[in-house]
């Protein structure tokens, strides 16, 4: 971008277009301030093949069909969209957040970051991600009932996840592929318990049947296992860039330390989705998502007038009033206007 050139600038920028990202700016937006997506495109949702544990929407929806109705939606009420990758951000003197992409520049009084987080995949061979193989317990533990499953890794969270699929079916395999076992003794002696069949060798090949869903792993000692899937427990790498750059504090575990309604440690930033911690779920970045859209709408809305602003400035007049932006006022007119 050259010096002559000056950024695009918005009330609220939300980078990142996954649920949370975009129900934040769904909020923002219909609540009456200028607001922008600025997406580098892809993420865990859009890969989702089928939609779970979200009321209201068909299992056999992907996820990004899913996405693609939610831009539909926000683009309707005037939320504007930029593909673009925020490579940098920083302070400007003026106080807004200077965010620098690939494609452009842009300038927000108040930055959502709803950047997540990538799954750290283990090494090849693997059965294809979502036929077979999968990263979210509490999405898709409900397919594999009464199935034969496999939980890969070598960490502690991996030998509970072993036990909780417990609670699904009777055949459970924890798998670490020949890496040693990071387990404390008693988990060791949690999984001796358990019908847990732990199985050190490394895998060297991977069946699928006619529909292309996993059907058994090969192992280095030559045996043949089935299964209907499982799960790849080797954690996370969290996108918490452009947080460090403002300086937000960031947990040990790498996600962004947040308040009850997203806020950060800065000022004007907030955070919301996989990024931050706890549960990954759709309904649950959502409902991140609305609760800092709103709290956003609380830190930027006109009216009502503080005391000391009406002290200062005098009463409200009516041609200050409504506070929504001509362009915004417009676009709820006509979204609302009924042949």
């Amino acid at each position: 971008m050259s010096e002559s050139q000056t950024a695009t600038e918005y009330e609220v920028i939300v980078v990142g277009g996954g649920p949370a990202g975009m129900t934040a700016a769904l909020y923002s937006t219909r609540l009456g301030h200028r607001t922008a997506v600025v997406s580098r495109g892809g993420g865990r949702a859009a890969m989702m093949q089928e939609v779970h544990n979200l009321l209201g929407v068909r299992e056999e929806t992907s996820g990004a069909e899913f996405l693609g109705i939610g831009r539909e939606q926000l683009e309707a009420y005037g939320c504007d969209f930029y593909q673009d990758m925020v490579s940098s951000c920083s302070r400007e003197e003026e106080g807004l957040i200077r965010l620098s992409g690939n494609n452009d520049d842009y300038d927000a009084e108040i930055v959502i970051l709803a950047t997540g987080f990538n799954d750290v995949r283990p090494e090849p061979p693997l059965p294809r991600t979502g036929r077979g193989l999968h990263y979210c317990l509490h999405c898709d533990a409900h397919m594999f009932v009464d199935k034969s499953v496999y939980v890969m890794g070598h960490s502690e969270s991996t030998a509970h996840v072993a036990g909780i699929m417990l609670n699904f079916t009777d055949e459970v395999d924890l798998l670490t592929r020949g890496d040693d076992p990071e387990w404390s003794d008693e988990t060791a002696a949690m999984l001796e318990r358990h019908p847990i069949d732990v199985v050190h060798e490394d895998v060297t090949g991977v069946q699928n049947g006619d529909d292309g869903w996993l059907k058994a792993l090969k192992f280095e000692d030559g045996t043949v296992r089935e299964y209907k899937g499982g799960f790849a427990m080797y954690g996370a790498e969290y996108n918490n860039g452009l947080a460090r750059e403002l300086g937000c504090e960031i947990n040990n575990d790498g996600t962004i330390e947040v308040g009850d309604h997203g806020q950060t440690s800065v000022e004007g930033v907030y955070a919301v989705g996989d990024c931050t911690p706890g549960h990954n779920q759709v309904p649950i970045g959502m409902g991140q998502g609305a609760k800092a859209g709103i709290d956003v709408h609380f830190q930027l809305r006109d009216f009502p007038r503080d005391s000391d602003i009406l002290d200062e400035q005098g009463p409200v007049r009516s041609a200050e009033v409504p506070g929504i932006p001509d362009e915004l006022l417009e676009q709820a007119v006509d979204f609302h206007t009924y042949d």
